[in-house]
């Protein structure tokens, strides 16, 4: 499995770790980098979703199509990172934009990042010293890396439905019911996919549940044997990625463009 939670107890034996957080806002892009900048763990860099953990958007490819991995990786480089480096990453959005940075560097093929089991609040809640200083970083030479695995565009995804794949979506069931669309141009749902909400990961505390109600909160699409899992724009889903990792389900990939890039074609 390659999901791993690290709890706040944990960070001082994580020393050698690089540390990122990724606290972010859809609704105020500046937000997260503000809260840093108030105060973030020790040693923590900060990672924006829309300019780092994202390419540019455009027609279709949805509203937060992934980064090239050329890019991806030097971001990486630049603070240090490495194939094999150790790295903790955290938000304070149930794991809402850290998973962002955890399947990216799996799909990279890179070690997947420890995510903060309850996030920031957690920390602070067992007494976590902050820091409010940009840290320095220490950069590796940039090494050339291959494409992003395990996930799919809108051909791919129709070529699963063909084949049979069970198709999740992980946005909120009125969303996905298409009763209030806040963000997309248009309301719904890819037909035949099935709704896991990614809130249903964590605890109202952020703390992901344990193995038992995982397993409830997936049912039998646990069972399928093909899962594409979708939300809005490719980020929030990778709670649910990351979830089926500690079920032992690697296997599951991730709709990139997600809702907001089927509904461009329509």
């Amino acid at each position: 499995m390659t999901a791993t939670l690290i709890e706040p107890g944990q960070l001082s034996a994580a020393g050698g770790a690089v540390v990122f957080d990724c606290r972010f806002s859809l609704a105020d892009p500046l937000q997260g980098r503000a809260l840093y900048a108030e105060g973030h763990l020790p040693g923590a860099h900060y990672l924006d979703l829309n300019t780092e953990l994202a390419g540019a958007p455009g027609r279709h490819g949805g509203r937060h199509p992934l980064p090239t991995a050329a890019d991806f990786a030097a971001l990486l480089a630049r603070y240090g990172v490495g194939p094999d480096t150790d790295v903790v990453a955290y938000d304070d959005s149930r794991l809402g934009f850290a998973a962002r940075l955890w399947w990216l560097m799996r799909a990279l093929g890179y070690r997947p990042p420890r995510l903060l089991n309850g996030g920031y609040a957690a920390y602070l809640a067992a007494g976590g010293h902050i820091e409010t200083g940009v840290p320095d970083a220490r950069a590796l030479p940039y090494r050339p890396v291959g494409d992003f695995q395990g996930y799919l565009d809108i051909d791919g995804v129709r070529d699963a439905q063909g084949g049979g794949a069970l198709l999740v979506d992980s946005r909120e069931p009125r969303r996905y019911a298409g009763e209030e669309e806040p963000i997309d141009p248009v309301a719904g749902h890819i037909p035949g996919a099935i709704n896991r909400p990614w809130q249903g990961v964590t605890g109202a505390d952020g703390r992901v549940l344990g193995t038992a109600a995982l397993r409830q909160h997936w049912g039998e699409a646990l069972d399928a044997s093909h899962l594409v899992v979708y939300c809005g724009s490719g980020v929030t889903a990778c709670v649910n990625l990351f979830s089926l990792s500690l079920l032992g389900r690697d296997d599951a990939v991730l709709y990139a463009g997600s809702w907001s890039d089927w509904c461009s074609y329509l």
